[in-house]
């Protein structure tokens, strides 16, 4: 008896509109990557209950393949949410058993592409491991939308993470990342919980020199979407945060 055809494992990104609202998928999201979408019975997701209101959404611009309640959908596990899954501790090719057997499977997060900025990361390297494809599908990356928008430097650049939140070790941390932007040209790129907004954008005024650039790109692909860029001098000026439930990208350089 031959062996079926592996599976590809797809990465379906999802609208940036995760808990602000919703847009019209077909803004964000090409016909293609719908379609694919729709086509999948088999998913990894962060949340089943968002990857469920996602496939809804989808189901009204590309019929989904099967109805929902037939779909079979792993969540990723709590741990890595959490401590996240890019440092292999977690092994994830038992999640790939249906690709294995010839079906394609999904892999969704909350907002986004899942594996970058968010959980996901471990599935791709198993699939790799396992020998089986690996499709990325178009759609939004919050990270390299901000960085375009910000007239930093798109050549060289690094995304750092989430900051911590003792202040005190933020602020040092931030110093150490405007240090290696001004020596190195290097664009520096985090994100912060939506409630944190304001706290982190008072630290970075605080902390950073007058001449440092920075730029907050909140809301992005939203009709109510911000992005500026300016000196820190410029900011103390005028130091508008986005608001509490809206998350933002944060940039600095030269």
């Amino acid at each position: 008896m031959t062996s079926p055809t592996p599976g590809t494992l797809y990465l379906v990104p999802t609208p940036l509109d995760f808990g602000v609202g919703a847009q019209a998928l077909e803004r964000v999201l090409p016909a293609h990557t719908l379609q694919q979408a729709a086509g999948l019975n088999h998913w990894v997701a962060e949340n089943a209950k968002s990857l469920r209101a996602f496939l809804k959404r989808v189901d009204a611009l590309a019929p989904l393949c099967m109805p929902l309640q037939e779909m079979s959908i792993t969540e990723l596990p709590r741990a890595v949410h959490k401590q996240g899954d890019h440092a292999g501790w977690f092994d994830a090719r038992p999640l790939l058993a249906a690709a294995l057997s010839g079906h394609n499977v999904g892999l969704v997060s909350e907002a986004g592409m899942p594996a970058v900025a968010d959980p996901g990361s471990s599935v791709v390297r198993a699939a790799h491991d396992l020998g089986l494809p690996v499709m990325p599908l178009v759609g939004p990356v919050s990270l390299l939308l901000a960085l375009a928008a910000s007239g930093l430097n798109g050549q060289h650049f690094a995304f750092v993470g989430y900051l911590p939140q003792d202040p005190a070790q933020r602020q040092a941390r931030l110093r150490q990342l405007e240090q290696l932007a001004l020596q190195s040209g290097q664009t520096q790129l985090w994100i912060e919980t939506p409630y944190r907004n304001a706290a982190m954008l008072g630290a970075t005024l605080q902390t950073l020199r007058p001449g440092t650039r920075l730029c907050v790109a909140a809301g992005l692909t939203l009709e109510t979407q911000s992005v500026r860029s300016m000196t820190v001098a410029q900011w103390r000026l005028s130091p508008q945060a986005p608001d509490n439930h809206t998350p933002a990208v944060y940039a600095l350089g030269a």
